[in-house]
């Protein structure tokens, strides 16, 4: 291995194999890796253990903690090796997901920006090893992250020992755009001096130490990254309808030309939004979020973005083989940030995000349900959703009017499960149109909502639902309380909310 990925020669004595090292990990430990939606997460070392039990029926159990999603060689090897005996703060791996929802895995769905301090307070169990993903280690230990920054400083901070996976397929050129920065727990906690998305606080690298590294692994996997599903119709629309909100408030001067800082999630509906402002009239426009995708990437491309901070680079394969190639025009526009700083509640409100996330689900008062399919089946997690909707200057909702073909309305008269309440929720969007929910009343919010952002073949139903509820009593929030989640039952029990004529 060169002396640019490995700058100590004390640490050559360290290097061996991806099996040799995954011997390090022991049944009942916590691991902490690196990785942040399947981009900068170790691979060769995770997928080398599972091979191992599920080669020798070796009993291993851990619980693993990340920053969010991880690769398939993580969350879906050692879901299918049995490994995981919990798993948080976030996963999308369809194989670790049925685990889940059969309840073999327990599953701590958090607030990304939480996860650390759980960790760094102590409520969580402290990091047995750190296994992590870099591009080099310096002369003094410490670690060049790679595509994602994630919970890494944090989990190495905790860790007793750390596997480092030097990984040759990320080019060097990546050097220079981690921007390291941790608080320290109350009573010590000091302000984060952001005020603007561009501005760096911290170091270049995370500091770890020659003594905590435990074992060093060369490998040249590249991330299993997320095909770029294509836009469609819906998205379209949904992207057109925020663009006309966005019309609207620069128009009436409550935003300025160039927006406020965008935090987006991902998925088509987010990458069709930020593809329909390349189009938009929209200029000097800055992100400050948690995950970078094509459309973001393609946002500097054509000149409506100056700067992209995030903690996690993850395009489409497509999209990351043309990242790499054009590394050298991107350097100095990204910030990669632990999550910790670029989820911060703290930070989001001061600089005024406009923070864009989807739904499962929404009812008629603005309640959003994000994570639970018909209230009990986890889909992913909540993510960063969470830390940005409390304490962005606008909040906006995205979803569908309606999913499974028509057969389910994605504004129902009470969602089967609450991510974020009525208090948190400020704009819905649909395919249908726009809802501006901020300061109206639950009743005003229930009409708002169904003359806006309802499919046609669910409006009647829900008007009548409403009409109905306001001659039941409390007038309030009215609510059918036998009937308010009817939709759902009718579903399962018919494959349609619709009612049967």
């Amino acid at each position: 291995m060169s002396n640019e990925r490995i700058r100590n020669k004390e640490l050559l004595g360290k290097i061996m194999s991806a099996e040799e090292a995954s011997t390090l990990i022991k049944d009942g430990m916590v691991i902490g890796a690196s990785g942040f939606t399947p981009s900068g997460y170790p691979k060769a070392v995770p997928f080398a253990l599972a091979e191992r039990v599920k080669a020798t029926d070796e009993k291993m159990k851990l619980t693993l903690y990340s920053g969010a999603s991880l690769g398939p060689e993580v969350d879906g090897a050692w879901a299918e090796a049995g490994i995981i005996a919990k798993r948080l703060p976030y996963q999308t791996n369809g194989t670790l997901r049925k685990e889940i929802n059969a309840g073999n895995v327990e599953y701590l769905d958090m607030h990304l920006s939480h996860s650390t301090q759980y960790v760094s307070y102590g409520v969580l169990p402290k990091v047995d090893v750190a296994i992590v993903e870099a591009l080099a280690i310096t002369e003094e230990g410490h670690i060049i992250p790679t595509t994602a920054i994630g919970n890494t400083p944090t989990f190495i901070k905790s860790a007793e020992k750390v596997i480092v996976e030097i990984n040759t397929s990320k080019p060097m050129a990546l050097e220079g755009m981690a921007d390291i920065y941790m608080t320290e727990n109350p009573p010590y906690r000091q302000p984060i001096p952001i005020t603007k998305p561009d501005q760096r606080i911290g170091t270049t690298y995370i500091e770890c130490g020659l003594d905590k590294i435990a074992a060093i692994v060369e490998t040249d996997l590249k991330d299993k990254a997320r095909p770029l599903t294509p836009t469609d119709d819906v998205s379209r629309k949904i992207s057109e309808n925020i663009l006309k909100f966005f019309r609207k408030e620069v128009a009436e001067g409550r935003l300025p030309k160039n927006l406020l800082p965008l935090q987006s999630g991902v998925g088509s509906v987010a990458n069709a939004v930020l593809y329909g402002l390349c189009d938009s009239e929209f200029e000097n426009l800055t992100c400050y979020t948690e995950v970078v995708q094509d459309s973001m990437l393609e946002l500097v491309r054509c000149g409506k973005a100056n700067l992209l901070s995030t903690t996690s680079i993850s395009a489409s394969p497509e999209g990351t083989e043309k990242f790499i190639e054009e590394i050298d025009f991107f350097k100095d526009k990204i910030i990669l940030r632990p999550q910790e700083i670029s989820n911060n509640p703290e930070v989001a409100r001061r600089i005024g995000i406009i923070a864009m996330n989807t739904a499962l689900e929404i009812d008629i008062y603005g309640n959003v349900n994000s994570t639970h399919v018909m209230g009990s089946k986890m889909m992913n997690g909540i993510g960063g959703s969470g830390d940005f909707a409390r304490n962005a200057s606008i909040t906006i909702f995205t979803t569908a009017a309606t999913a499974k073909g028509g057969d389910i309305s994605s504004i129902v008269p009470m969602v089967s499960h609450v991510d974020h309440t009525e208090h948190d929720v400020m704009v819905i969007v649909t395919d249908q149109g726009v809802a501006d929910l901020r300061g109206l009343s639950p009743k005003e919010r229930a009409l708002t909502i169904i003359n806006n952002c309802v499919h046609p073949d669910y409006k009647p139903m829900l008007l009548d639902y409403y009409n109905r509820a306001m001659e039941n009593g409390a007038k309030h929030t009215p609510h059918i309380l036998d009937e308010a989640l009817s939709w759902h039952s009718r579903f399962q029990k018919t494959g349609s909310m619709k009612i049967e004529k």
